[in-house]
């Protein structure tokens, strides 16, 4: 028979739960009855590395090494950080992610300040034309995505989809992935910082398909369909394309006489090829199109995420057919534009952006085990049969 310390009787055949099991494994332990047992207190380790053991008395006046090496294991150990040193902790947070995100500006700016040289003092090729062309010969419009409404639909649109579709999957999915990240003090969820790479990369895609674009339109220099329009070309002995002398000639040497055009517009009207309109929404529109495939998980309806991207794909479509019905760009223009902005984003969102990366760790794991009976037997062999 057995006594506890409640005073219940118990035998061999009694049900013990968890403390009363670790209770008994105690006593019977060989350390227990040992007369020259030490009571510590914990070790107290503090930051800078020197460690201390508090005593709370000792049952004898003597102890051996090895009861003392014993009982050390088991002291609970409390580590005491100093105020400079959380301080310093937590800068170290603040000052990686400053670094971070400081060396990302500056790799955007490398890519974006071109695209601003090219806006302020670019020059064109300056291309010939024959008077008789008649695809240069379509009249002035205002366009239909003007310039604000193509930044609203190509940046705008794309950013806050990006945010509102990380905080939602935040909130409804339980990420197993855990983030210690600290600026200022201050907890950054890990959305955050989910929703900065994408954003981050969504930039840096459209600064790189912007830039392609601009290349390709100051090197070309082709002229837009409504060129007659708003250059009204003059040759220099004083003829204009109504003179027959004209017809037929490749003109190089001419002035614009048209008194509606301002200097940007007689810029302009060399940069038709390629498109700008249709290689950015092309880009931002389909990148999100891509983001939401790989990020949004709502499962209330699996064709309310295809019907997003299918207004995102509309909207797109309908900006680069705009820029042919406007007179802005010809038609090869627009292709070559939209080409190009698609070519951007799938590259960006498949190999610079790690929203596949999840998908492809799936993929290679299922491809590693077993498919077959054969697989699964011991006798099955992989790789060269070794």
């Amino acid at each position: 028979m057995y006594h506890i310390t409640d005073g219940t009787t118990i035998s061999e055949d009694t049900t013990f739960n968890h403390d009363e099991r670790n209770l008994r494994e105690q006593r019977t332990a060989p350390h227990y009855h040992d007369t020259n047992r030490i009571t510590t207190g914990p070790r107290v380790v503090h930051s800078d590395g020197v460690s201390s053991v508090h005593s709370g008395g000792s049952d004898s006046g003597s102890s051996s090494s090895n009861t003392s090496d014993t009982f050390s294991e088991q002291q609970p150990i409390v580590v005491i950080v100093d105020h400079s040193t959380r301080n310093k902790l937590a800068m170290d947070d603040t000052k990686k992610v400053l670094l971070k995100v400081g060396f990302d500006f500056l790799i955007l700016c490398c890519v974006g300040f071109p695209i601003l040289i090219f806006f302020l003092v670019g020059d064109p090729f300056k291309r010939g034309f024959f008077c008789d062309d008649e695809s240069l010969m379509h009249p002035f419009h205002d366009s239909t995505v003007t310039n604000w409404m193509l930044y609203i639909i190509g940046i705008a649109l794309p950013v806050i989809v990006i945010i509102i579709t990380e905080l939602f999957r935040a909130r409804t999915k339980k990420s197993t992935e855990t983030l210690s990240l600290k600026v200022w003090n201050t907890d950054i969820p890990f959305w955050v910082v989910q929703a900065y790479k994408s954003i981050g990369m969504f930039g840096f895609g459209a600064a790189v398909s912007q830039l392609l674009t601009d290349v390709g339109k100051y090197t070309i220099g082709r002229l837009r369909p409504h060129f007659i329009d708003v250059c009204r070309p003059r040759m220099p002995d004083g003829t204009t394309c109504t003179d027959a002398i004209n017809q037929g000639r490749y003109i190089t040497d001419f002035v614009c006489t048209s008194e509606k055009s301002s200097a940007r517009m007689l810029k302009e009207m060399r940069l038709s090829f390629p498109s700008g309109h249709s290689s950015f929404s092309m880009y931002t529109l389909i990148f999100c199109a891509i983001f939401l495939q790989a990020r949004m998980n709502w499962r209330g309806s699996k064709l309310l995420k295809h019907f997003f991207q299918f207004l995102l794909i509309l909207l797109a479509w309908y900006t680069c057919l705009s820029r042919i019905s406007d007179y802005k760009h010809h038609w090869s223009d627009v292709l070559a534009g939209g080409v190009l902005g698609a070519t951007v984003a799938l590259v960006v969102s498949n190999f610079c952006t790690d929203l596949f990366s999840a998908a492809r760790k799936r993929t290679m794991t299922a491809s590693t085990l077993p498919q077959t009976r054969y697989e699964l037997s011991p006798n099955h062999t992989h790789g060269n049969g070794n």
